[in-house]
């Protein structure tokens, strides 16, 4: 499994955004110049973060966007999720292998690694990787 930009960059805003939050709205541009990030790239991330209700745009003067939920309700593994679709390490895996004994032990070793993926990601959140309290973890994405 490789996470790819979209999904790294993805977690940055979400981070930016916790970060910055100051209760008013934060322009994009100012997301892609502290992330030295594309503006243009940004766009079509933060659409797919609004469509899945995690962040609220306002067009015109005093825009940009905001969370919808405190950083600590937001975990890596939902934000992933929008971003890259499924976790999985490889495809396929609820289909049935039928007899097959040897694909059937491979499988079970694959829904190992993805619970243990899918376990830790889920008990991360955005305030953890916040730079806004020294806890537990210090993440640099």
């Amino acid at each position: 499994m490789t996470i790819s930009t979209r999904g790294r960059y993805a977690l940055r805003v979400m981070v930016d955004l916790a970060e910055h939050n100051n209760g008013e709205f934060i322009p994009l541009s100012d997301i892609a110049d502290r992330q030295e990030i594309s503006e243009k790239y940004l766009e079509s991330i933060v659409s797919m973060l609004s469509k899945s209700g995690f962040v609220v745009s306002l067009r015109g003067k005093g825009g940009g966007y905001r969370l919808t939920r405190s950083p600590e309700e937001y975990t890596i593994r939902e934000i992933l999720e929008v971003t890259e679709g499924s976790l999985e390490p490889v495809p396929n895996m609820d289909e049935d292998k039928g007899d097959n004994v040897s694909a059937a032990r491979e499988m079970k070793m694959w829904k190992g690694l993805y619970k243990a993926i899918t376990d830790y990601l889920d008990s991360v959140t955005i305030k953890d990787i916040t730079g806004t309290e020294i806890g537990q973890y210090d993440f640099v994405i």
